[in-house]
């Protein structure tokens, strides 16, 4: 499982469907799926409604709310049975290349194995 996945997933059986909804984000800046990309940090499972821990590659990125809006529309149409989720940006952990998937650093022209 990649570190990306790895991360976010909680084991709970609704995980697999979130993280296969949040796959059809893409970062514009950088053309790559949100989990691929490592900016799922957790999926936290309440009562009142899934909240989806998301980072960002930088503090300034000026997509933020775009990435933040897509997740959560694909959220309520992958999990319509579930209340609304909600995107909380953290900072910590930093994301950093480790956070990538192989198929991320694939895409990206990366080396496949980390250094």
């Amino acid at each position: 499982m990649p570190p990306s996945e790895r991360s976010a997933e909680t084991g709970d059986p609704r995980d697999a469907r979130a993280l296969s909804a949040l796959r059809q984000v893409v970062d514009p800046e950088v053309g790559v799926n949100i989990v691929d990309l490592g900016l799922v940090v957790g999926l936290d499972w309440r009562p009142e409604g899934l909240l989806l821990r998301l980072t960002l590659t930088s503090a300034a990125c000026p997509m933020g709310e775009l990435i933040a809006d897509q997740a959560l529309a694909a959220l309520d149409a992958a999990l319509p049975e579930e209340p609304p989720a909600e995107v909380a940006l953290v900072w910590e952990p930093a994301w950093s290349p480790e956070r990538m998937s192989v198929l991320a650093r694939v895409q990206l022209g990366w080396p496949a194995a980390q250094p």
